[in-house]
Formats: structure tokens, sequence, C-alpha cells
């Protein structure tokens, strides 16, 4: 192991915990509740503020405000933290909240993250890893993000939604309902197109694994009987599939928004 590299104009107050092989770059700022996991990057004008814990191996670039006061005019001054996964890309201007006491006091970013210029984590949100946030994408409160999911640039998620592992929301959708695990999502207001099929594909999924997929969807979405009987039907007929259970898990548990549905019904199975 070796010494963290810290740039003379870097201000790294008492208090901070660095670890070894840290770099931080000219005009950082690092605040005395902060933990820089072994390997990370702090390239330059980069600020981390509040009892935030960054895992090893994150790189942040220039402008990052990271850990600073949750955006929540409800927000009083009370202790809360936020949590930032091993090997994240946190990009130009990208802005992370820590939690408050109406949303459990905690933040929390999963590992292998890339959140790319100018996006936000909202105080008291959930991501999971390999999660990925294109440009300007805007995570309000109380959100959660499931793994592998990616937001296209300029998407804007309203406090308290979902969105479930491997689901893709499009490039500026306003999203004011959840989206199902593996589902995709498009426009203002965004409504459900379809499967992540691209998405599926990439992680490797079988061919299989995707056609049992669709025609879950399909019964899911149709337009007889109510949407809870449709889950109970799926579930029979699908019972032992992992990536079916995953959306009638989801279904399920729900949340304090309703479900993202398509604008007109899927036709039926073959």
């Amino acid at each position: 192991m070796s010494a963290a590299m810290i740039h003379p104009s870097a201000v790294i107050e008492d208090g901070a915990r660095v670890g070894d092989d840290v770099r931080v770059g000219p005009f950082c700022h690092i605040g005395p509740g902060v933990v820089l996991a072994e390997g990370c990057e702090l390239v330059s004008h980069v600020v981390v503020a509040g009892d935030t814990h960054v895992g090893a191996r994150t790189r942040i670039y220039p402008f990052a405000s990271i850990g600073h006061p949750p955006q929540d005019l409800k927000y009083r001054g009370e202790a809360s933290s936020l949590r930032v996964g091993a090997e994240c890309l946190i990009r130009e201007g990208v802005t992370m909240n820590p939690g408050t006491a109406g949303g459990g006091l905690e933040t929390v970013v999963g590992d292998r993250c890339t959140f790319l210029a100018n996006s936000h984590v909202g105080h008291d949100c959930h991501v999971g890893n390999g999660v990925v946030f294109s440009n300007n994408v805007m995570l309000a409160g109380h959100c959660s993000v499931g793994d592998y999911a990616i937001l296209g640039g300029g998407a804007a998620v309203i406090q308290f939604a979902r969105v479930g592992a491997h689901a893709f929301v499009g490039g500026l959708s306003g999203l004011e309902n959840d989206c199902i695990p593996y589902g995709m999502v498009l426009g203002n207001r965004a409504y459900l197109s379809g499967l992540n099929v691209i998405g599926l594909q990439r992680r490797g999924f079988a061919r299989e694994d995707i056609h049992a997929l669709r025609r879950a969807y399909r019964a899911l979405f149709a337009a007889e009987g109510t949407l809870m009987e449709r889950v109970e039907d799926v579930a029979a007929e699908f019972e032992k599939h992992p990536a079916v259970n995953e959306i009638l898990n989801f279904i399920r548990v729900g949340g304090k928004r309703s479900i993202c549905t398509p604008r007109e019904a899927p036709a039926s199975a073959a």
C-alpha cells in the first residue's frame, strides 16, 4: 500500500479519513466526517461533505458536490449519511445528498455505478449496483433504483417512485409511476413501452428467459381482469421463473406510486 497523494491546494479537514492510494487533486475540499476508501480519486475542484463514505476506487470529477445537506424544506439539520459504493464513476457537476428524518436518515448508492455530468441523487434514495445515470438525470427524494437500471439523459423521476432492476427509462422521460423490473418506459408522462430487451441481451440473459418474460409481460398487461388478478394468473404459470417472479414481487410489494402501464394493452400471448 502507498500513502495518499494530496495536492497542496486541497483542504482535508481534521477528522476526515483518507485511505491508501487515494488521490486528491487541486482545490478539493474534504469535510471532517468524510471517509475516502482506498484507491479513490478526486480529480479536482470536488467537495465532499457531511457523514459521507465513498467506496474504494471510486473516481469523482470536477465540481461534483457530494454529501451536502438535503434539498428538502423539512430538513432541520438532523444527522444523516450518504454511502457511495466502490468503483463508481461520478462525472462533472454531479450532486448527491444524504438522508432525512422522514426517509431513514440515509442515502445509499451501490457499487460500479456511473453518474454522468450534472445528474442528481436526492435524499433518502437507494440506488442499486451497476446503475447508469446519463447526463442531467434527476432523481427526487425517497426513490429506489434497482440493479443495472439505466436512466437516459434528462430523465426525471418523481419522489417515492421505484425503478426496477434492469429497467430502462428513456431520455427526457418524466416518470411519475413505478417502472417494473426489466421494463422500458418512455415519454412525458412516462408510459410502459415494453421490456428492456436490449439491456437483457447485453446482460447475458438467455433467449428462453427473454421469451418467458415477453409472455409474462403480455399476460400481465392484457385487457382482461384486474392487474392483481393477472398477477396471480402469471404467478401460477411461471411459478419457477425467477425473473418473472421478480416483477410479480415488485408489483405485490407496491409503493406510494402506481405502476407504469402501457398506453394500449399488448397483444395476447401466442
